[in-house]
């Protein structure tokens, strides 16, 4: 994750390359390659014009708002999972379901828990997410984000954005600093999840 030094998670073009700088983008492409499976909100999907990956994408969608027709899953050299709701519009299931592996995961709100199980029955236990907010405040909240690798630009967005984590509920995890590197003005961090 990637913020600005005043907290925008994106730029005024509402994309984090925005804010984002050249260390940072080689942290992020070496997390892909550790990784098996990116986990990323349909926010964040669309706002960020995910395309064909060199690993599995999992895109997390409560109402499947999703283009079966996109790169994505008509180009992806791994079938696409969406991760959804049972109460997610049932044509909208049916039209993914023919281009992308289709997993419920919770009734009407995403089951993270279920959602993490899912993937790990695939294989996919190295889980890296590129968020949105709103899909690492679920994470938080129901203690599954384990690290966070954030990393702080020499940059200045102004305006209003995004927190890094959104949530509904009140939130309060503490965090241990596992490593703290400076790269061309880019403090890049990795942090912890503390289980006391």
């Amino acid at each position: 994750m990637v913020t600005s030094l005043d907290g925008a998670t994106q730029g005024p073009n509402g994309r984090s390359a925005t804010v984002s700088s050249p260390p940072d983008r080689v942290v992020l492409s070496l997390l892909r390659r550790l990784a098996d499976v990116v986990v990323a909100g349909a926010g964040t999907v669309r706002a960020e014009r995910y395309g064909p990956a060199d690993l599995p994408i999992a895109v997390v969608s409560g109402r499947l708002e999703l283009d079966p027709d996109a790169p994505l899953f008509t180009q992806a050299t791994h079938r696409t999972i969406v991760l959804t709701v049972e109460a997610a519009p049932a044509d909208r299931r049916a039209a993914l379901a023919a281009v992308a592996d289709v997993v419920v995961a919770g009734e009407t709100s995403l089951d993270v828990h279920a959602a993490v199980d899912a993937l790990a029955a695939r294989g996919l236990t190295r889980i890296l997410c590129e968020g949105g907010a709103h899909l690492l405040g679920h994470l938080v909240a129901a203690g599954r984000l384990d690290e966070l690798c954030y990393t702080l630009t020499p940059t200045m967005v102004g305006g209003h954005s995004a927190r890094l984590v959104e949530s509904a509920l009140t939130l309060h995890s503490t965090w241990t600093l596992g490593h703290l590197l400076a790269a061309d003005d880019t403090l890049l961090m990795r942090w912890l999840a503390r289980r006391d």
